[in-house]
């Protein structure tokens, strides 16, 4: 049986709202098609499946608010029978609930069972519209209908109770908790460079001769994908540091911190950066940041960059010197690109320059490295047209 439970979107998560189901029983299944909508402080979330299979049950109801790791729905795996799968959803349902697991679907043995969610509240179809509409988790609700059922009177007096709390506030709530985590337990260490982007400029300004305003090269694409290759020089700053130790991160997936219009911000990743183009880079920067504000982002994008690339700039800071986003171990920032007095071959000239900084954790790497690693930043900046270029 694969057990498709609620993933961990990030440090700040540990609960979400089921908005929609877009899967039924019956229905087949592969790897990254997205079966549910679910709902954090953040935004909405297109949840995709990580394992082929078919949807034996559906266990969590559209309303209902769950903790992360809870088990939402049951997939039977190719030469399955429904009833070895009931046995085992069975058997989950008469197992202790252990700690929250990070993944969406996953097989289950019954050495390591997941939590299923509560028993289901008997509601009436117009409470849980109503429920639906305002947030508000049914199962969280006491009932006055027979036999405890939810009628949409509950529903209205809990709406009446809750205080109201903006999607803006909540985020803030989350995002706060998060950063204080992050201070109170990595030891951070900050280094910063200055980098001049005349070649970077130039380069660009050549590739957007003649395109349209929609179709023109940014300079964020070239500054993410020179994090990117220099992550792959020195790669103790790509990923994770769990259960004491560092854990390399699976590929460079670079999130990108982009700032929301109602407030509050999210980072989702570029997947393999590495591997891009700067012209599909662009595109897909573009995107993301289009989705993001729109609230259209995918659980898989949210779920696992293993680095963070921040920038300020526009907000006409010179530089920025951010917070780890755990359990990460490393995060890049970007500041306002300037015009200063550069030396260049003796003579001095006004250039663009960027200050890049770089927050890290000493428990991984230490200054040195960290140095090492700006100093690839720096100098791949000065070779736009092979950031430019895809490699494997």
């Amino acid at each position: 049986m694969i057990a498709f439970s609620l993933p961990s979107l990030g440090a700040d998560m540990d609960k979400g709202t089921l908005l929609e189901w877009r899967v039924r029983p019956g229905d087949a299944v592969k790897k990254g098609d997205v079966i549910a909508i679910v709902d954090t402080t953040k935004a909405a979330i297109d949840v995709e499946c990580w394992h082929d299979g078919t949807v034996e049950e559906l266990l969590v109801e559209p309303g209902a608010e769950i903790p992360v790791g809870t088990v939402m729905a049951a997939l039977r795996e190719l030469g399955e029978t429904s009833e070895q799968v009931r046995a085992q959803i069975d058997a989950l349902r008469a197992a202790p609930a252990p700690a929250a697991t990070p993944s969406a679907a996953a097989p289950v043995t019954a050495a390591a069972p997941a939590p299923l969610a509560a028993g289901r509240v008997a509601v009436s179809p117009a409470a849980r519209k109503r429920a639906t509409e305002l947030g508000l988790a049914v199962d969280s609700i006491a009932g006055t209908g027979p036999g405890g059922a939810v009628t949409l009177a509950d529903v209205e007096a809990a709406a009446a109770r809750a205080a109201p709390v903006s999607r803006g506030e909540a985020m803030r709530q989350t995002i706060a908790a998060a950063m204080a985590r992050s201070k109170r337990e990595i030891p951070h260490y900050y280094l910063a460079e200055d980098i001049p982007l005349a070649l970077a400029t130039a380069y660009l300004a050549e590739r957007n001769a003649g395109r349209s305003v929609t179709e023109r090269l940014l300079l964020a694409p070239l500054l993410v994908q020179a994090v990117a290759r220099a992550l792959q020089r020195y790669p103790e700053f790509n990923g994770f540091f769990r259960d004491g130790a560092f854990v390399p991160g699976p590929g460079v997936h670079c999130g990108v911190a982009i700032a929301l219009r109602g407030g509050g911000l999210v980072a989702p990743a570029l997947h393999d950066v590495p591997s891009r183009d700067i012209a599909t880079l662009n595109r897909e920067l573009l995107d993301l940041v289009q989705r993001a504000r729109a609230g259209s982002l995918k659980a898989s994008e949210l779920a696992d960059p293993t680095i963070t690339v921040t920038s300020l700039g526009e907000q006409g800071v010179r530089s920025v010197f951010p917070i780890i986003y755990p359990p990460q171990v490393a995060i890049v920032g970007f500041g306002r690109v300037i015009e200063r007095p550069w030396i260049v071959d003796g003579a001095v000239q006004s250039a663009p320059v960027v200050t890049a900084s770089l927050g890290a954790d000493h428990r991984v790497s230490d200054g040195h490295r960290g140095a090492l690693l700006l100093a690839a930043v720096r100098d791949l900046l000065q070779r736009p047209d092979e950031l430019a270029k895809a490699t494997p």
